[in-house]
């Protein structure tokens, strides 16, 4: 395998780590009022994630610090087209980070209430806008030879945005009710349970439809087995969610998004970006890459620092691995 090819799955496997660690992050944020009901239980759901929703975020950060360094004809070409929406998405970001750390610093429940909003709003916008992005960057954008975009500010949004944004938004939904099961005890988890029962196949089904308009447009014939091993894998977490095992709930979960990112990245390759306007104006893997030189030296380092970073993360989920409650909350003390 040569190192263009290899960087673009590894970029995918970014993407896949991101989706699926902020995805139950962003899922926490976008339920607390649904289903924190009280103080208290807003505080738990907010305890399920408070250490280590900033390291899910290094996700994020690496897909496009590796895309810049690997792919910098893809990162300008698509980077430069979303300018507006991914300032949108980083603002929200900026202000979901800081809500987490002001909301408990004063004892009103208005103050608690604005911080809680703008967790709210912190959750869901990003979703949209990630899920937005990843579904135009394999339907394609609007880009000429010199791959730069054409038409107004509006040319990239077409169906296939809306359609990922929802599918995307609709994953975060289920993958966050089923961690606030896994994480919590009591009436909290077992509302979570119901929650992601009831709304699951509604919400996953705009998932189910990217994927097949996507493989009826762009796909190959090997990604209908990878479409049908997603939509078994989501029937069995349900199933197996239904039967109170929120632990393989959670892990079917992780093949579903798993089986969407090889969908997704199957459709794009040999492609990086395809270009709606003339297909001969596509960017490929070899056209966009980096020199040799930079890569391997990428390799090279990810090869020591990727390690260090798995390490790191698993130990602290597995440190945070039980599940609290209501009752293990401390009392609340403002500076």
């Amino acid at each position: 395998m040569d190192l263009p090819t290899f960087w673009f799955l590894a970029i995918a496997g970014l993407w896949l780590g991101y989706l699926f660690l902020e995805g139950f992050d962003f899922g926490v944020g976008m339920l607390l009022p649904v289903l924190g009901r009280t103080e208290e239980e807003r505080r738990v759901m907010i305890n399920t994630i408070g250490p280590v929703w900033d390291g899910n975020e290094v996700w994020l950060l690496v897909a496009g610090g590796a895309t810049f360094a690997a792919f910098p004809g893809w990162y300008a070409s698509l980077f430069s087209t979303a300018y507006v929406p991914l300032l949108i998405v980083l603002l929200a970001l900026i202000g979901r980070g800081v809500a987490f750390e002001y909301r408990g610093k004063v004892d009103s429940a208005r103050w608690r209430r604005t911080w809680d909003r703008v967790i709210v709003i912190g959750s869901w916008v990003p979703v949209l806008g990630i899920g937005g992005l990843l579904a135009t960057n394999v339907a394609g954008l609007p880009i000429d030879a010199n791959g730069d975009r054409v038409g107004g500010a509006l040319a990239m949004l077409r169906p296939e945005t809306l359609l990922g944004a929802a599918a995307i938004a609709g994953y975060a939904l289920v993958h966050g009710a089923v961690f606030i099961a896994l994480k919590t005890e009591g009436e909290i988890r077992y509302r979570a349970r119901a929650l992601a029962l009831r709304s699951g196949p509604l919400a996953l089904l705009p998932l189910v439809v990217l994927l097949v308009v996507t493989q009826l447009r762009y796909g190959s014939p090997w990604i209908w087995a990878v479409i049908a091993a997603i939509a078994a894998a989501a029937v069995a977490a349900l199933l197996r969610l239904a039967a109170g095992r929120e632990g393989q709930a959670f892990a079917l979960l992780f093949v579903a998004v798993a089986g969407t990112v090889t969908a997704l990245f199957g459709a794009l390759y040999p492609n990086v970006l395809p270009s709606t306007v003339d297909p001969a104006y596509s960017l490929t893997i070899a056209e966009t890459a980096s020199s040799p030189y930079t890569l391997t030296v990428m390799t090279w380092v990810a090869a020591f620092g990727a390690p260090a970073v798995l390490v790191y993360q698993a130990w602290t989920y597995w440190v945070f691995r039980k599940r609290i409650g209501t009752h293990h909350l401390p009392p609340v003390r403002v500076p």
